[in-house]
């Protein structure tokens, strides 16, 4: 068989999945409506049957290996934990808590200031920008009239924010998804990650001070701040800072949040096991998507298609700086078909570690890299969940919230930048 037929064919499932996941979309007119460990469950049967002359059996075991490799499952558990203490926290009333802290602390001329950094504070802490927006949207809503400002504008405020968090919290799902699949500690990706997003931050927030024309109010009422229900995501953020082990990090975090709630007398035993069953359901088809991609993956490096790709883009690539180039441009290229930048770093994980360990490059920065990237294209995809879900709660089109985002535009800036001046300068581990 011709050797660039025998490569197309060893590389078609990840050609499949995007192709059944586009097009049951279209169709549908929903990027949210067909669920896509559908689409991967498909691509991974068919990348089983063109392991040709092997019994089910065998087939079966291929895939396995790739499903049960120890940093999957460690990324699992991860995935379960970060789930249990998401759904306790805001059970709890962590979420409200951090929103009438940062909101309070905020003079109403520096509103739109006040709220980005708000955002990236949630954000941070809860590693979910969906559900960042999901908190805040309600309050910008109801801002936007009161200080004369443009609702759009607001959204897109929260929306970039909420990508800060995403791209960098220790619990975020393409966080994880990055650091395990490329082998480096969340600590080292997180001081590299932002090095190269926080000047984005900065540049958007010198950007909401110039540009903020609200009208100058008396007081925005606030509820009351219940301080101890702070703790839980400070634990986090400071414990993880400290280089200490995720898992360990998750459970500290988990088990705070319950005693802090069991002893202010609003959640019984019952009610801690009802909120982790919820956070559990979330991360139930993350978790089925992670074992389909590393199985599918698996069975792709067997049939010998990682092997041609990056002969191929070997071709292409000379050095380092192309190498970065290509890994951020997969990423992209993927997550704009499937429109989600965890499984986007899930596809091409496996061929951007690949890539690192031929052309010696740091871990941490493909890491940061793919994790950055991932976050540019999610962020001004108007079919993208974060967009659809602000949209929706705020009554406006998606199309009137792109012209204002300015954080994920600056760190598709600064991405670029980061390619082409190759900073920060991360020395590789020997």
């Amino acid at each position: 068989m011709n050797t660039k037929l025998k490569a197309f064919i060893a590389l078609s499932p990840v050609l499949l999945l995007i192709i059944v996941y586009l097009s049951a979309s279209l169709l549908a007119k929903d990027f949210y409506l067909v669920p896509v460990s559908v689409a991967f469950v498909i691509a991974s049967l068919y990348a089983m049957f063109l392991l040709k002359g092997r019994s089910v059996k065998e087939r079966i075991d291929i895939f396995a290996r790739g499903a049960a490799q120890s940093d999957v499952m460690y990324m699992i558990w991860i995935f379960c934990l970060a789930g249990v203490f998401a759904a306790s926290a805001k059970a709890m009333g962590a979420i409200d808590a951090t929103v009438a802290l940062t909101l309070a602390l905020v003079p109403s001329q520096f509103i739109p200031l006040g709220i980005f950094v708000a955002t990236c504070f949630i954000s941070l802490s809860i590693g979910t920008s969906v559900g960042t927006i999901v908190a805040l949207t309600p309050v910008v809503s109801a801002m936007a009239p009161e200080l004369n400002l443009s609702l759009p504008w607001l959204l897109a405020i929260v929306v970039g924010g909420a990508f800060f968090g995403d791209n960098l919290s220790f619990i975020s799902d393409t966080t994880i998804a990055a650091t395990q699949t490329q082998h480096c500690k969340m600590s080292d990706k997180f001081r590299t990650n932002l090095a190269i997003v926080l000047p984005a931050a900065l540049v958007t927030m010198l950007l909401y001070i110039i540009g903020n024309h609200a009208t100058p109010v008396a007081a925005v009422s606030m509820q009351d701040i219940v301080w101890i229900r702070l703790l839980p995501y400070l634990l986090v953020i400071v414990l993880a800072l400290c280089g200490m082990n995720v898992l360990l990090v998750l459970l500290i975090g988990i088990f705070s949040t319950d005693l802090i709630a069991f002893f202010e007398g609003g959640f019984s035993p019952l009610d801690m096991f009802v909120s982790a069953g919820e956070g559990l359901k979330g991360m139930y088809e993350l978790i089925l998507v992670t074992l389909m991609a590393a199985g599918m993956m698996n069975i792709i490096k067997e049939l010998g298609g990682f092997d041609y790709l990056i002969r191929l883009l070997s071709l292409r690539v000379k050095g380092k700086r192309a190498a970065e180039a290509v890994i951020s441009l997969m990423t992209v290229l993927v997550n704009i078909c499937t429109a989600n930048n965890t499984i986007a770093i899930l596809t091409t994980g496996s061929i951007a570690r690949e890539m690192s360990l031929r052309y010696g490059l740091s871990p941490r920065k493909v890491a940061s890299l793919m994790d950055t990237s991932s976050c540019f294209a999610q962020g001004i995809l108007p079919y993208g969940a974060q967009l659809l879900m602000a949209s929706a709660l705020a009554g406006v089109s998606p199309l009137a919230i792109i012209p204002y985002l300015y954080y994920p535009m600056l760190i598709g800036l600064m991405l670029i930048l980061a390619i082409v001046f190759r900073f920060p300068k991360d020395k590789v581990p020997a």
